[in-house]
């Protein structure tokens, strides 16, 4: 369900400037600029109401986080939350996840988030699941070697599929959990708004982390391209 537009958006917006990032493509490889420090990069495509990214910003200070919604109601009510917040080491942008590969320089990026992304159809619209090998592609540009994926989801459908796709683009899919806050997991688990509302209705989360591809698929990396 799309969220209801929400008043004064670019009056919202422009009081937020410290936190969001207004021209991402200008800040291809100057991104430890952008935060003044060398600390790692950790991305979340699809960020909602941005109260997962938040948590770890507040709990991990040593790390700087990049956030990504396109969504404006949820983009603004992240935002200015995070401007109550006053942390140093949160950026919020809206842009294509197709592109990120125009923001972040080869390997710039530590780890990538995907909290709850939209399953999409299976059949014709399978290559807009950010884990469809065409994004795979633009994550493996931008990770840097030792960099990895965290994906949670509620649909056992989709988190069966991306496994599948992650393990043919030959990545090393580890740490698998089909039953997250029940595991050991869990304790260190920070849940997405999505998340509570689910689990709290008895679905499943699933989860699963997954290291860039490995060295023998090198020789077979393809080019980035565009999702259709």
């Amino acid at each position: 369900m799309r969220m209801r537009k929400k008043k004064n958006l670019d009056t919202r917006f422009a009081a937020c400037a410290n936190v969001m990032i207004t021209e991402p493509q200008m800040q291809k490889g100057k991104w430890h600029e952008v935060f003044s420090n060398e600390n790692p990069i950790h991305l979340e495509i699809g960020c909602g109401k941005g109260r997962f990214i938040m948590e770890m910003a507040k709990r991990h200070p040593e790390i700087n986080f990049v956030a990504v919604e396109r969504e404006e109601g949820a983009l603004i009510m992240a935002t200015e939350k995070a401007r109550e917040l006053e942390l140093s080491n949160l950026k919020f942008m809206s842009f294509d996840a197709a592109q990120l590969g125009d923001v972040f320089e080869h390997e710039e990026v530590d780890r990538i988030y995907l909290n709850f992304s939209d399953p999409w159809s299976p059949n014709r619209q399978r290559r807009r699941r950010l884990t469809h090998a065409d994004y795979l592609d633009v994550y493996n540009n931008i990770l840097r070697e030792t960099g990895d994926l965290c994906f949670k989801t509620d649909n056992q459908r989709l988190f069966e599929w991306s496994i599948s796709s992650i393990c043919e683009y030959g990545w090393l899919v580890q740490n698998i959990s089909l039953d997250l806050h029940n595991s050991e997991l869990a304790k260190d688990n920070i849940m997405t708004e999505y998340e509570e509302k689910f689990s709290s209705q008895g679905f499943r989360i699933y989860r699963l982390e997954a290291r860039r591809r490995l060295p023998q698929f090198m020789d077979r990396r393809r080019p980035v391209r565009k999702p259709e």
